[in-house]
């Protein structure tokens, strides 16, 4: 490895970033060395993306700095992964995979060009100069055996038997998001960015990009709602909410020096744990400062009068009462003075309350304000053998009213399309499928579909939806999904996080008995995430979940179908 990696790093100092009608963050630094991974986590909308954006130079910041070192001089290539693929519909499989390695065949050529330089006119001055700097570059751009890189990184990825020929327009979500993946690890960057990069990978896939972030020759640096990748691949974890950095300076603990952002060095699964102490911590000590605070006030108030407020001197002298009168009152002037300073004291540097999170009020939080007419445990779905051609092989299954089931698989196999059969959106190509005629089916899809109605707020766009009565009955605040000021801002303005809460909160408006979800954690931030899963248990319908995420898996409770 060249001394050109090995000091290849990140600096940010003191970054701002604004749009129109909100902040997104203020003063963030950090700074991330050469083969550090570092895990970014936020709430939805706290600017993840947006700082990947701006560490990539595709967003201009506000305000501050964004370093890159490298001993030589040279230029440094930075790679992200967008959570949405960026390449034109009308190129081919082979043509992303071509422009994908275009710089390692540019090193790859150099290097000979310079070997050829030096066989021609070894005397030339600066010839081998020429020809250690095309060879450092592209040892450390791995450009030997080009081919054979490609074809683990596809299969890697799952994408082996993918048609070369197959225009991008021409594949599914899955497929055109790993293929984005794919893409961005053969380009080779000197900085990996990756925002939420396990979307649509199964354990295989998942697996090998583990492997190669470990391994990877730069600083990482990613987004991801996935707890057990993050617990597996970073080695500390930047949070962008507000809360935490609130929690370390109200009780006096120091995460971590940076400015804007809480830095915590270790897993994610460590941090929540941190968290979680500190935040009781916060907690007990407002409690225990507020109830000082009552007693002081108290105290002020009792302490105007020094014994019985009747009390009168044996002797009946003017003299007599007039010195007692006056060390009453100096007596009780120190003791309201003393009370008055404390309790000064006391409210200036009192510590803030903890801030009341944004919490997700379960999948059922409107379940109240509907009815079911289908009894608990009665049939639902009786299917036998259903397929769908190309998609699906034969699967059966049965459910009644109230049963869970999650569905895993590999991709490919048809999870997708399952949960389309079952909600109805798509006709079997064969076998048998009943469904109970009464029951409602409701489905959350993995990606959002909300261009038409983009300039719309949320609130607007909400209400339209599930209709102006019902959301006078369950408005959108019910759910804890999104903040009042998210709620009036225009669809096009929110993150893909905050849209997908959007979903939810449709689709939950009017509970169905059956509730299919695809992929439910993609895009969320890790606290809803976890929120979601826990909710799932108490939802009193039918809850079929497709799901990757090895968290979710480990913890079901329910059924379980899985796709070969």
């Amino acid at each position: 490895m060249s001394s050109f990696t090995s000091f290849t790093h990140l600096k940010v100092s003191g970054i701002s970033k604004s749009f129109p009608d909100r902040r997104v963050f203020t003063n963030i630094s950090f700074s991330v060395a050469h083969h550090e991974r570092v895990g970014i986590i936020g709430e939805n909308g706290s600017g993840k993306t947006t700082l990947l954006s701006i560490l990539a130079g595709e967003l201009p910041s506000d305000a501050g700095t964004v370093e890159l070192f490298a001993p030589q001089g040279e230029d440094l290539h930075i790679g992200l992964l967008h959570q949405q693929p960026q390449f034109p519909g009308s190129l081919t499989v082979a043509e992303v995979l071509e422009r994908s390695i275009a710089r390692l065949r540019t090193a790859e050529a150099q290097v000979a060009d310079a070997a050829a330089a030096i066989a021609t006119t070894p005397e030339a001055s600066g010839a081998m100069h020429d020809y250690m700097a095309a060879l450092d570059v592209a040892e450390r751009l791995g450009a030997w055996g080009i081919e054979a890189h490609l074809e683990t990184t596809m299969h890697g990825l799952g994408l082996d038997e993918l048609a070369r020929d197959k225009t991008v327009d021409q594949l599914s979500g899955g497929q055109r998001a790993r293929l984005a993946m794919a893409s961005l690890l053969l380009s080779s960057p000197d900085i990996l960015l990756l925002d939420e990069p396990t979307n649509h990978l199964d354990d295989s896939a998942l697996q090998y990009l583990t492997t190669v972030i470990a391994d990877w020759h730069g600083p990482v640096i990613l987004v991801s709602h996935d707890r057990a990748f993050l617990d597996e691949t970073v080695v500390s974890i930047l949070d962008l909410d507000p809360a935490p950095r609130q929690i370390a300076a109200q009780t006096h603990h120091d995460v971590l020096p940076s400015i804007g952002v809480t830095r915590f060095s270790g897993t994610y699964s460590d941090y929540v744990r941190y968290q979680r102490e500190a935040r009781q911590r916060w907690q007990h000590q407002f409690d225990q400062e507020q109830a000082e605070i009552k007693r002081l006030r108290a105290a002020v108030h009792e302490q105007q009068v020094v014994g019985h407020s009747d009390w009168k001197p044996r002797t009946e002298s003017r003299i007599a009462k007039k010195f007692y009168a006056d060390r009453n009152a100096k007596v009780v002037a120190r003791r309201v003075n003393d009370a008055r300073s404390r309790l000064a004291e006391a409210e200036q540097h009192q510590i803030v309350k903890p801030p009341e999170p944004l919490i997700f009020q379960g999948l059922d939080a409107a379940t109240e304000d509907s009815e079911t007419t289908i009894p608990v445990d009665e049939a639902l779905i009786r299917a036998q053998n259903i397929r769908v051609a190309r998609r699906l092989d034969p699967v059966s299954l049965n459910l009644s009213q109230g049963e869970h089931l999650l569905i895993t698989g590999a991709n490919g196999t048809g999870k997708s399309t399952l949960l389309e059969v079952l909600s109805g959106a798509l006709t079997p190509t064969g076998g048998t499928l009943e469904c109970a005629a009464d029951a409602t089916y409701r489905m959350l899809r993995q990606e959002s579909s909300w261009d038409e109605v983009a300039d719309q707020t949320a609130r607007a766009v909400y209400e339209q939806t599930v209709g102006f009565e019902r959301a006078q009955v369950v408005p959108l605040s019910t759910f804890g999904l999104l903040s009042p000021r998210d709620e009036n801002r225009p669809i096009a303005t929110l993150s893909v996080g905050q849209q997908r809460r959007l979903d939810l909160a449709v689709l939950l408006a009017n509970p169905p008995e059956v509730l299919l979800l695809d992929e439910p954690t993609n895009h969320l931030s890790l606290v809803l995430v976890t929120e979601l899963e826990a909710s799932m248990e108490h939802y009193p319908g039918t809850v079929i979940v497709a799901s990757h995420d090895r968290w979710l898996r480990e913890r079901w409770q329910g059924k379980r179908l899985h796709l070969q």
